[in-house]
């Protein structure tokens, strides 16, 4: 379905005979900052410039629906033990060449529209708790999830977001109050890796961290390691420094990278998947290693006296630590865990 787009400017440009021409639009949902001519597709794949008008042909198209844990996100920290419906659109406004769902988001594939209307009947089922704006960016599916959110909400569900955060502030602060928690994915901290390898640029993303961080909502952040890339000793305990500056209590997620799309670089090692964890905990209080099963490194730890608050073996969920109020039951440390109504 196409909607006209939120956040461009018509430009305006006078020629060498001085002639104006105002069909060029500029796009200003993401730091891309696209300028199109007519016809021409942003960097997104799904905005494009209809004679002078900005417009997205992805408003409610969905590329894939599922019921996952949360924990899958990842969030760790945010009603843990429950279900969500997890919905993605097709495309994303990075082009990171080491992409691990390159055949949703690089790739144009077949959609099914879901309306903003049905959305919260569709994400309440099943014992879901909401709805999960994933598997791809959700950032360029702004427009949808702006008018889907609040519907969701008014039905008692919640919003969750997991975003490569490559947003400018101005559409995110209208976006903030409608999400109730972020995973974002962090994918190093030197802005060359950004600009080669994932095609966009740091400093934007640090800003929308930051400005996540002093919101309400729940903040996760992922963080990919790719050996001989971001793995080092200095891109990991800058990645620390970053998140601990913020807030020592956001969970931190290490996850493994696999050869995939046009990246060949080695698989990721236990080995240095346990050297992040261990460096990452001497600063922060919530550090897990997401995609390779390596014992106790998926527990949550109580910050006071380090005592298992969530056990994790996979998606194999247990709270065994923390009581009603969310603090740990050996110590009472508050653990800083959504847990909701339920335990």
């Amino acid at each position: 379905m196409i909607r006209e787009a939120l956040y461009y400017d018509r430009v305006g440009v006078v020629g060498e005979m001085g002639e104006s021409d105002e069909s060029l639009v500029q796009c200003h949902l993401c730091p891309a900052n696209c300028r199109l001519k007519p016809d021409q597709r942003g960097l997104c794949h799904s905005r494009f410039n209809d004679n002078g008008r900005l417009v997205t042909d992805n408003f409610g198209q969905t590329v894939t629906i599922a019921l996952d844990p949360i924990e899958k996100k990842p969030l760790y920290h945010f009603l843990p033990t429950r279900n969500i419906i997890s919905i993605g659109a097709n495309g994303c406004n990075l082009s990171c060449r080491h992409c691990q769902n390159w055949q949703i988001s690089q790739k144009t594939v077949p959609t099914k529209y879901i309306s903003p209307e049905d959305l919260p009947k569709i994400a309440s089922r099943d014992g879901s708790i909401g709805v999960a704006y994933t598997y791809t960016e959700p950032m360029i599916w702004y427009e949808y999830i702006m008018e889907a959110a609040p519907s969701v909400r008014q039905a008692g569900l919640v919003n969750v977001m997991v975003s490569n955060g490559y947003i400018n502030l101005e559409p995110l602060d209208q976006l903030l109050p409608l999400i109730d928690a972020f995973n974002i994915d962090l994918k190093g901290m030197n802005p060359e890796f950004y600009r080669k390898i994932c095609g966009g640029r740091l400093e934007p993303v640090l800003d929308v961290i930051r400005r996540i961080a002093c919101s309400d909502a729940h903040l996760e952040l992922t963080n990919l390691i790719i050996p001989g890339v971001n793995d080092s000793d200095d891109d990991i305990n800058h990645l620390v420094e970053f998140v601990a500056g913020l807030n020592k209590n956001i969970p931190l997620h290490f996850s493994a990278y696999h050869p995939n799309y046009k990246a060949n670089y080695p698989t990721t090692s236990k080995e240095i998947l346990m050297k992040a964890y261990r460096m990452a905990r001497q600063r922060l209080n919530y550090v897990f290693v997401g995609n390779m099963e390596i014992e106790s490194c998926s527990n949550s730890y109580c910050a006071g006296c380090q005592t298992i608050l969530i056990e994790r073996t996979g998606y194999s969920v247990s709270v065994v630590g923390l009581d009603r109020a969310g603090n740990c039951t050996a110590c009472g440390t508050e653990a800083h865990i959504c847990q909701g109504d339920e335990n």
